[in-house]
């Protein structure tokens, strides 16, 4: 991911915060505040207690029921690549592990310093809905917020790169991948900066929590998800 001159932060930060700063300048109450909205672009989930990195697509569409408030759908898919170590599993696998590998080094079979690394493709998916409140209390952005609520499902699919490697994974995963199902929650919000009455540019993002593969990890993990794309505003005029 590109980073910026700002410490080290994404290239992505100080752009969205200059955006957010310079918002309250934009002053007049939006004219025109559309029924419906229909989001689709970019996406990034970023899971660090894990090591995943997943780019992918984000849709999402929204009824606006007030003014102030809408209903919507969401929905998004990534990949990435994650790696799993033996200090991310539950205690009782760890033991075993721990175990065996003390006895291949016994038996010299591997070196007395072998770590046990298995990197794995992941394939995400998120499906949430809920409201949204926004702020149209200037012309050319609208500021919104949200609680995140859903389910997500993760495919992950081991690559071991040596032999030791590959017999843990057929232990942990004997049918070559593992898939899970989970709910999540959190918070999110964003901006649109309205180019036009019908589009805008939008820019969000979502801190969410859950505990995918329960069975095999200890922690459950934090997971933040950033989108950007254009977003479509369509029907009636709701008045205030």
């Amino acid at each position: 991911m590109p980073r910026s001159a700002f410490g080290g932060l994404p290239a992505w930060v100080p752009l969205a915060a200059s955006i957010f700063l310079a918002a309250p300048q934009l002053l007049g109450q939006q004219a025109y505040v559309s029924r419906y909205d229909l989001f689709t672009g970019y996406t990034f989930l970023d899971s660090p207690h894990v090591g995943l990195f997943e780019n992918g697509f984000h849709a999402q569409f929204g009824v606006r029921v007030r003014r102030w408030v809408s209903l919507g759908v969401d929905y998004s898919i990534s990949a990435g690549d994650l790696t799993l170590t033996p200090d991310l599993l539950l205690p009782a696998l760890q033991q075993q592990l721990s175990a065996e590998l003390g006895a291949l080094v016994a038996a010299h079979q591997i070196p007395a310093g072998y770590s046990l690394v298995v990197p794995a493709h992941s394939r995400t998916q998120n499906f949430a809905a809920g409201p949204q409140v926004a702020s149209h209390h200037w012309s050319h952005v609208t500021l919104f917020a949200r609680p995140s609520f859903g389910a997500i499902h993760e495919l992950a699919t081991p690559h071991p790169t040596d032999p030791i490697a590959t017999q843990v994974s057929n232990q942990l995963a004997p049918s070559g991948n593992k898939t899970d199902w989970t709910v999540f929650y959190g918070f999110g919000g964003g901006m649109d900066l309205l180019l036009s009455k019908h589009i805008a540019l939008r820019t969000q993002a979502d801190l969410v929590y859950d505990h995918l593969f329960n069975d095999l990890l200890k922690d459950g993990r934090f997971t933040v998800r950033f989108s950007v794309g254009p977003c479509f505003n369509f029907g009636r005029n709701v008045g205030k």
